[in-house]
């Protein structure tokens, strides 16, 4: 909401000032949140917590839940029930204890029976959930997807997710500013998938950490909205908290007639927009790091590595070691090599696939659909390809492909066409790779085993996928006639899609049939043994073996892999820590990984070596799976925004060392083998003896909650009074953001799901024939 005439702020200072509910003098904000969305994989054990504690959820209308991660992607033309439907034991009891969540506290709710079902971040814009100058919040990192309207959006823990249920608030920090000014017109052939790729190419994937970054210039303005999701869905994969875009008349635009957003031509769409136009940076405003790119500088980009800044243009070869000075770099790289199975020097558009998967929260849209359809139209996939996929972000974007055609055009090209969800993205459901497999893929990560285990991901854009399905290796695009013609501008590409009429249940008994759960078989009632939101030990001083781990940039699909998530309850998890790296092929332990060794298998401290511990989704089972194996403490020189969050709600301390020969002193200490000593209290790090190899600092208050083990959720109620004030002038000067249309404040069931009808073309007519485009 408008706040008071201050000096020169940016878009992120504007968004995050207008929505503090209480600051504290070390900095701490307790932040209102205007949009939740809630998926199966990170919420069950939310929703247990405020079980257990007899909480409610605040703001059932400031809340929109779906099934998308474990959900096969099968073709639902019997689909009856999720019970009967989910045939993995694990997923399914995922999927039925969120429905069960969803009667429980009378949420809205997306089920697989329903069109709008669809993975969180598409669903979110698609309905207009997502709105300028709104905080959205999801667990899951991929959130920041929703900044592309200018919104302040991130990913939060499991932890943060109770919290937000419960108090409709979350307790943060301030982040810092980051420019990526992207100017000229991109070269055909160019997407935002390419941007940012690029960009996380030049800044690496620690170089947002801290920072919230604002994606701005004449390049940016000419992308639709789409192709603004896509960039800054991938923010969080260069380390930022979150990504950004002043919204414009593109944003406006896509906004009319959405079923959530403001009705067009009303008082209050007017004073919407009013507001949402001042939703930008101020001249004058100061950046902490600024990062200027030429668009000319940008061509089809691609990774090779086992992360997100491994990239190189389509044109290069496969890095080598020597390419880097910086020893963790060479080392990584080599990892990464024999992990991927390349050599240094090939060239990329010789690496020969055996999957092609277009899809996933980055690019799954209705423009990305079409611009693969039209590589595609006409042609057929390489024989040499096992597979290739193409799954729709929501069940509305698979109704518009089909009315336009594009579904006959990839099966006639021996495409798949599945049912929406995160598919083989993550590879959590039956969409996976086998070991070994290489895969080009439209998705946001390539981290070891990402896509499924031992296997191989390069990241692209639809285009570039497409491009690769036809060739059954890395292509570039460029080389094909007619290509130019596949990336629509912001001006010329449609896309609305028509959204279903909604009305609420008549009684609990039409939401039983909608449902159509076996009552008897759900129920959230795992009992766990991990620290909950009710309380966790004191942390004052920890003395323990160290293990010493030599590795850079260790994200959470390597801390847990995602097999591992399959899971409504917090503990039982340390079978998964490091799963890749603790265990051979066979399943017996590896010898050479350092919690196998002793004393190692018995510590308490994890010492880093390397940056960006953490780094990659939101997951809260990293943590989780850490304190089950008995480690409390981690010390590195930096983290993963999100992971850096989740292990403070759970009672662990990460302990940030910049200072490197601090750090490697630490480290030796751990080689050695001897205890150390974290004294959160004197804020150092010691030897057995008490000499004292560091010292390092933690924000007030996260310590003082450490050090008495207080419950965050319950000193954020005794803000009860200041909460219900802010809410009240919320309602006031920004009132389309509490709930209208399906979403109701004063709901006391869940939402009916009602199918979707037929997408209508612009001239109203029922679509009977495919689009030409």
């Amino acid at each position: 909401m408008p706040g008071a005439v201050r000096g020169p702020r940016t878009l992120y200072d504007k968004v995050f000032e207008d929505h503090i509910v209480n600051q504290q003098d070390d900095g701490t904000v307790l932040l209102y949140i205007d949009r939740h969305l809630v998926h199966e994989v990170t919420s069950p054990q939310a929703f247990e917590g405020l079980k257990n504690a007899n909480r409610k959820v605040r703001r059932p209308d400031c809340t929109l839940a779906t099934t998308d991660h474990n959900v096969p992607t099968a073709p639902r033309k019997n689909f009856k029930n999720v019970s009967e439907f989910v045939k993995e034991d694990d997923s399914r009891l995922q999927c039925e204890t969120l429905e069960q969540n969803v009667k429980d506290f009378k949420l809205t709710y997306f089920g697989l029976g329903d069109n709008r079902q669809g993975i969180v971040h598409i669903i979110g814009p698609e309905q207009g959930f997502t709105l300028p100058g709104t905080t959205v919040v999801c667990g899951d990192s991929h959130t920041s997807t929703h900044g592309a309207f200018g919104a302040l959006a991130f990913g939060i823990g499991t932890s943060e997710v109770e919290h937000v249920l419960a108090t409709q608030t979350l307790l943060t920090s301030r982040s810092k500013n980051m420019r990526v000014q992207v100017d000229g017109t991109l070269a055909p052939g160019v997407s935002s998938k390419d941007i940012i790729l690029h960009v996380i190419g030049q800044i690496g994937t620690a170089g947002g950490t801290g920072h919230v970054i604002e994606f701005c210039g004449s390049t940016i303005r000419e992308l639709s909205m789409e192709a603004r999701m896509s960039m800054c869905n991938m923010s969080i994969e260069g380390g930022a908290r979150a990504g950004m875009v002043a919204p414009d008349d593109t944003t406006f635009e896509y906004l009319q007639n959405r079923p959530l957003a403001p009705k067009l031509d009303s008082p209050e769409w007017k004073k919407a927009v009013k507001y949402w136009q001042s939703l930008k940076t101020d001249d004058g405003a100061k950046f902490d790091i600024d990062v200027f790119i030429d668009a000319k500088d940008i061509i089809p980009t691609v990774s090779w590595g086992t992360s997100p800044q491994d990239v190189v243009p389509i044109t290069g070869v496969v890095p080598g070691p020597d390419d880097f000075t910086d020893e963790n770099k060479k080392q990584a790289c080599a990892r990464s090599l024999e992990y991927m199975g390349l050599t240094a020097g090939t060239k990329m558009t010789d690496i020969v696939l055996d999957k092609v998967f277009i899809g996933s929260c980055t690019n799954a849209r209705i423009e990305d659909l079409r611009i693969a359809a039209h590589i595609v139209k006409g042609k057929k996939a390489a024989p040499n390809l096992k597979r290739v996929m193409i799954v729709p972000g929501s069940g509305l974007v698979k109704k518009q492909a089909e009315a336009e055609g594009l579904d006959k055009i990839f099966l006639d090209a021996g495409f798949e066409w599945r049912e929406a969800g995160c598919s083989m993205c993550l590879g959590m459901n039956p969409d996976i790779l086998s070991p070994g497999e290489r895969c080009a893929s439209t998705s946001n990560r390539n981290f070891e085993g990402r896509q499924g285990a031992g296997g191989r991901t390069h990241l692209m854009s639809p285009a570039m996928a497409a491009a690769a399905a036809l060739a059954g290796k890395l292509a570039d695009v460029r080389d094909l006639s007619g290509y130019e013609k596949a990336l629509p501008s912001a001006k010329s590409a449609p896309n609305q899609i028509q959204p279903p009429h909604v009305e609420d249940p008549e009684s609990d008994v039409d939401l039983d049939k909608i449902l159509d759960v076996d009552q008897t078989s759900q129920g959230n009632t795992v009992q766990t043994g991990a620290p909950s939101a009710a309380g966790m030990p004191p942390f004052k001083q920890l003395k323990g073996i160290a293990a010493p781990m030599d590795r850079t940039n260790v994200d959470t699909d390597a801390i847990i892999p995602k097999q591992f998530l399959k899971t409504i309850a917090r503990s039982g998890l340390s079978k998964g820590l490091f799963h890749a790296w603790r265990f051979n092929a066979d399943g017996s332990l590896n010898p050479d990984f350092i919690l196998n060794k002793t004393p190692y298998n018995k510590s308490k401290i994890l010492v880093v070596s390397g940056p960006n511990f953490g780094c990659g989704s939101s997951r809260e089972h990293a943590p989780w799976a850490l304190l089950d194996f008995g480690i409390k403490c981690i010390i590195a020189s930096s983290y993963g925004d999100i992971f850096y969050n989740n292990t403070f709600k759970n009672g662990m301390l990460p302990v940030r060392i910049e200072d490197e020969a601090a750090l490697q002193s630490i480290f030796k200490e751990a080689e050695a083998g001897r205890e150390i000593e974290v004294d959160l209290e004197a804020k150092q790090v010691k030897t057995a003896d008490g000499k004292v190899l560091a010292e390092f600092d933690v924000e007030d208050f996260r310590r003082h909650c450490l050090l008495n083990g207080l419950d965050d959720i319950g000193l954020t109620m005794q803000m009860a009074d200041k909460i219900t004030k802010f809410e009240a002038r919320r309602s006031e000067e920004t009132p389309w953001l509490d709930g209208s249309g399906y979403l109701s404040k004063h709901r006391t069931s869940a939402v009916k799901v009602e199918a979707a009808p037929v997408p209508k073309t612009n001239r109203g007519e029922e679509v009977k024939e495919p689009i030409e485009w």
